[in-house]
């Protein structure tokens, strides 16, 4: 069950987010995409991480991303604002700041309450894999050591 029950009652801001906390903390899918939150002190819970490491067959292989995801008080009536950490070139993400631009991002742009963190992550993994950015030179800045192997990483979900 989603945001919205069956009777159109809506989820408050916190039930929410701890249930999106809890979600990301049992793992997601294949392991490609994972989220936490940043400051467990935080009553607001606005600051979060998310990671996704990129998909195969595209520029991004291998690459491992980390994002900000900032969670305003108005979130989920409004989405969090995203931003990568290193740089990246994406249509959809500004060079100099590393902000996803909603204009650009329509998970962003037309956002929905009952769209997730996770929601927006596996969605800009599959926007690696789009036609306009599977093969858009990376910057070569600080990636050497965000690498990793893929049979690495099997073993390393298997573990966790």
């Amino acid at each position: 069950m989603g945001s919205e029950g069956s009777a159109g009652v809506v989820v408050p801001r916190n039930f929410r987010l701890l249930e999106e906390l809890e979600r990301g903390e049992k793992g997601i899918g294949d392991g490609t995409v994972s989220y936490g939150m940043d400051d467990a002190d935080d009553i607001y819970m606005r600051s979060w991480t998310g990671t996704i490491i990129g998909p195969p067959n595209t520029v991004h292989e291998g690459r491992i991303y980390q994002l900000k995801l900032f969670c305003d008080t108005d979130y989920p009536d409004k989405p969090p604002t995203v931003r990568f950490q290193a740089r990246v070139n994406m249509t959809c993400v500004n060079q100099e700041t590393g902000m996803v631009d909603p204009s650009r991002f329509p998970m962003l742009g037309n956002w929905r309450r009952e769209h997730t963190m996770e929601d927006i992550l596996i969605s800009l993994k599959k926007e690696m894999s789009a036609p306009q950015n599977r093969r858009l030179h990376q910057p070569h800045e600080g990636n050497d050591d965000q690498r990793v192997e893929q049979k690495g990483l099997a073993i390393r979900c298997v573990i966790m």
